[in-house]
């Protein structure tokens, strides 16, 4: 449960870097809440969004090559920066050994970046695949060739195969086998005929019609080929489950025997099946969707041979596209432009440097952390998780909705909390992994192929606990379910959530609040499902449960009022995790707050009370621009509520908010006492 991810977009937290924070003591001194970025011609209780941001929301546009622009991007600006520099670092470095962490990084970034030898090869890496592709004579050569496909690093289709934590017993791994097979973000954007699904809809045909003729298709043969591929696609949206559904964590919990999953899907036998996938020896499986399958079977036999052959060539040709020669990949940010309205592409520096990231970002993440993060960073961290923790356990102690019985096993839950702060304790080597600095695609294949291996690998193993999740720099934070823990990357611990010079005020409002969300998480709707140990199991009693059902209600009422674009509305079901995330949150954060000698007075700094300049802090986190068509994009795919919305959200239902701004009845933003939602 990322806490903010538009889709590797946004996240919370920080901590500053140690050359940073060497830098800054010969800086100017900064002002961790400056009027000059507000608007306080507005009434913070009318548009408290406006008030803490506005001067800076109107000065800092969306730059061209992004879709959107705050807070976090900025700190995600920063961050590439000190990547790349790592990297080239790394690539011009000519004595660095054999098999080093420095020769590793350095070769597999300047691969990526040698777009001479890209552009020569074409669609070349992929000819191959294509041709195995053609020779296939049967469902049953299409179903084993997925297989391959997954194994061989080529990609997937139909549907997703991996390997995670079983939910229900958390000691042990399981094979999980989930709905799948399309392209679009979202099923409804093949379903619905609203403007943004037409637009979107069309945008894909033009897509899928340009990579075809690349390859050597004729225009009218290209044509035929997009339609085969959209309608085989809407076939399996309309079985697929909503992102809504999805978020049932029993509804999609089916634990199925072999045998019985092949009776669901007589034309697929998982007992021959699992072993071309590099799975042997496992009699049970997790199935999210059995009802998707079971449509699936069906169109082995009604979707003709030539159109899943079609399918595949499409899976391999989009799975590749950003990989291959420059024709390629405008067709790709076309795509990406007419979706999101992105101006330019962004530089293939940044693009590569994301890639080696998400690709061995665990030997990247070594040369990050000895540069951009020291050991008293961590102790900072963990001083403030800790107070988090018992600001926490003040509250449950005095809910006073939820029975005693019921606060017991919250208690016991919050206690075994784990947190995970920098970077993991136990590097990923990628042993086997080869790289070499003069094949740029075999690269990523040998990655994909690695990575998959070390998924599956871990079946009839203990489960591993001192996985980190994340990469050091990633900009963002999490809580997981099945391990009971919450991670905060090195990459997110800087100003705006963090800096150590900085007032508790400014630090409890940024980096305070994120720990409090990610510890909320372990109590949102669907987190609070999971006990101590990780397991999905109830804890609660039947009236506390309910009790905490009507309340969650209401915050989804309160979100589906908010307006994103034209008449598109948040989606409180959607989005409800991350709202009780932020409001349980900033309530621990401001009650960790007010146990620190300024949360305890009265004293101004640059013209703001304490509580004010804790709220602000809150606020600017999330100020920001984004571009029309990414915002309508996003609020179908994305869990989290736009930045305007979770400025305000989880401050409305707080007491503490209304005497910090003397916010009054009459004022656009009031809610009567009786009204504020007091959850956690």
């Amino acid at each position: 449960m990322k806490l903010n991810q538009l889709k590797n977009y946004f996240a919370v937290m920080g901590l500053v870097a140690a050359s940073v924070a060497a830098d800054a003591q010969n800086a100017p001194k900064r002002k961790f809440i400056d009027p000059a970025n507000m608007d306080l011609s507005v009434k913070p209780g009318d548009d408290f969004y406006q008030y803490a941001s506005g001067t800076w929301i109107k000065s800092n546009p969306v730059p061209a090559k992004e879709t959107r622009w705050g807070s976090f991007n900025e700190l995600r600006e920063f961050n590439a920066q000190a990547v790349k520099g790592l990297l080239e670092a790394a690539a011009a470095d000519k004595n660095a050994p054999a098999g080093s962490v420095t020769r590793r990084v350095g070769d597999f970034y300047a691969a990526a970046m040698d777009s001479a030898a890209i552009e020569k090869l074409g669609y070349t890496p992929i000819k191959g695949d294509l041709e195995k592709i053609k020779q296939l004579k049967s469902i049953d050569d299409v179903l084993n060739h997925i297989a391959y496909m997954r194994t061989a690093g080529v990609g997937g289709g139909m549907f997703g195969l991996g390997v995670a934590q079983d939910r229900k017993n958390v000691t042990k791994y399981v094979v999980n086998i989930s709905q799948g097979g399309t392209t679009l973000g979202d099923r409804d954007y093949y379903l619905k005929d609203d403007p943004q699904s037409t637009r979107i809809r069309a945008a894909y045909h033009v897509y899928m019609v340009k990579l075809f003729t690349l390859i050597g298709y004729s225009e009218a043969e290209a044509q035929q080929k997009a339609a085969t591929v959209f309608n085989l696609e809407k076939s399996l949206a309309e079985k697929q489950m909503s992102r809504i559904e999805m978020r049932d964590q029993y509804k999609t919990y089916n634990k199925l025997t072999v045998a019985e999953f092949n009776k669901v899907t007589p034309h697929i036998n998982w007992a021959t099946m699992m072993p071309k996938y590099g799975i042997n020896g496992q009699d049970t499986v997790l199935v999210n969707s059995p009802s998707f399958f079971k449509s699936l079977d069906g169109m082995l036999t009604s979707v003709p041979l030539s159109d899943w052959k079609t399918y595949l060539e499409w899976n391999v040709l989009k799975g590749a596209a950003n990989s291959l020669s420059s024709p390629f990949v405008n067709a790709s940010f076309a795509f990406t432009q007419a979706q999101t309205g992105q101006k330019v592409a962004t530089p293939r520096w940044q693009r590569m440097s994301a890639l080696t990231d998400g690709t061995i970002g665990e030997l990247l993440g070594q040369l990050y952390v000895a540069k951009y993060f020291k050991p008293d960073a961590k102790v900072r961290m963990d001083q403030m998780i800790e107070n988090l923790r018992k600001a926490f356990e003040i509250r449950i102690n005095g809910l006073e909705w939820m029975s005693a019985t019921t606060k017991k096993r919250a208690l016991e839950k919050l206690h075994a909390f784990t947190p995970k702060v920098g970077y993991t304790t136990k590097w990923q080597t990628y042993t086997g992994l080869d790289i070499n600095r003069n094949s740029y695609f075999q690269n990523l294949r040998n990655a994909s192929i690695w990575g998959y291996k070390e998924n599956i690998s871990r079946l009839g193993k203990p489960v591993d606990r001192t996985r980190f999740g994340m990469t050091p720099p990633t900009v963002n934070a999490s809580y997981s379910p099945t391990m009971n823990e919450i991670v905060f990357p090195a990459g997110i611990l800087q100003f705006p959530f963090f800096d150590p010079n900085a007032d508790d005020a400014v630090n409890y409002g940024g980096i305070g609040a994120v720990i409090g969300h990610e510890m909320s998480h372990g109590f949102d709707d669907t987190g609070s499902q999971y006990d101590k140990d990780g397991n999905l199991k109830n804890w609660w009693t039947d009236e506390d449960r309910a009790k905490f059902n009507e309340k969650t209600k209401a915050l989804g009422d309160q979100f589906s009022s908010y307006t994103v674009v034209d008449t598109i509305h948040v989606l409180g079901k959607l989005t409800m995790g991350e709202n009780i995330g932020d409001l349980g949150g900033l309530n621990a954060a401001y009650t960790a707050f007010k146990m620190t000698k300024q949360g305890q007075s009265n004293e101004k700094i640059d013209g703001f009370t304490p509580d004010q300049r804790f709220f602000l802090a809150w606020a600017q986190v999330w100020r920001g621009n984004i571009l029309p068509e990414a915002a309508a994009q996003l609020i179908k795919t994305d869990p989290h509520s736009p930045g305007p919305y979770r400025t305000i959200g989880a401050p409305v239902n707080m007491d503490a908010w209304y005497k910090a701004f003397d916010v009054q009845p009459g004022d656009k933003l009031y809610k009567k006492p009786e009204d504020r939602i007091r959850l956690w």
